[in-house]
């Protein structure tokens, strides 16, 4: 059985969490937090998670899960057979998740973790926000999922990371700069929350969260 680490409060944990109910893939999860101690190095290079546990070892990046995960488990496949729509799917990701959610963490201290961003800092993000979101709509299809009518690895990826950064933007700014940079937003995250497994990523998620924020309290 694969055993995933890492917690619900992350992103990219909920990426591969989602891929792996929809696959249908036995696994068990183990609450782990980035760390430099050895025995989390052994597993993951730089300590991050998630990560996964093998039969055969260890695997760590989101984006090499999923692709692994595809290739381990393919009777319920997430990407398109079809070479160049796959590698579009593929495209799509890495877009996402470099020129967008990449950009948009350098947020998350103020927004979510009562820390402080400068000012500087929030005026330097936000039109680069702006600008991978809209480069994000001359990819994606939102019909209704975002890279075809059948929901896929794109999937996983973007409905957790648009709902963080949605967030994180209306904390910062006021405004929630997905909503307002992809106009089928709303009806896109209605269709994949309206999915099982989506649901009880979500629900999960919520109740990381709230246990996370809980100790914080004073």
């Amino acid at each position: 059985m694969i055993t995933l680490y890492g917690s619900a409060i992350s992103n990219y944990y909920n990426k591969v969490k989602l891929a792996l109910l929809e696959k249908g893939v036995e696994f068990r999860e183990e609450l782990t937090i980035p760390s430099q101690d050895a025995a989390i190095l052994t597993k993951s290079p730089l300590g991050k998670i998630p990560f996964i546990e093998t039969e055969r070892g260890c695997l760590s990046e989101s984006q090499a899960i999923l692709e692994y995960l595809e290739d381990a488990c393919p009777e319920k496949p997430l990407y398109p057979a079809d070479p160049y729509a796959r590698a579009k799917c593929r495209e799509l990701i890495q877009h996402l998740e470099l020129n967008v959610e990449l950009i948009a963490r350098r947020l998350y201290l103020e927004a979510f973790f009562g820390g402080k961003v400068s000012e500087e800092t929030k005026a330097e993000v936000r039109p680069k926000v702006e600008a991978g979101l809209k480069g994000l709509m001359r990819l994606a299809q939102f019909s209704p999922y975002v890279c075809s009518e059948n929901f896929g690895a794109a999937d996983c990826a973007a409905w957790p990371h648009l709902t963080l950064i949605g967030l994180a933007t209306s904390r910062i700014y006021g405004e929630d700069l997905v909503a307002a940079q992809v106009p089928a937003l709303a009806d896109y995250l209605a269709v994949v929350t309206a999915r099982p497994a989506a649901q009880k990523v979500a629900a999960d998620r919520a109740q990381a969260l709230e246990a996370f924020f809980g100790n914080r309290r004073p």
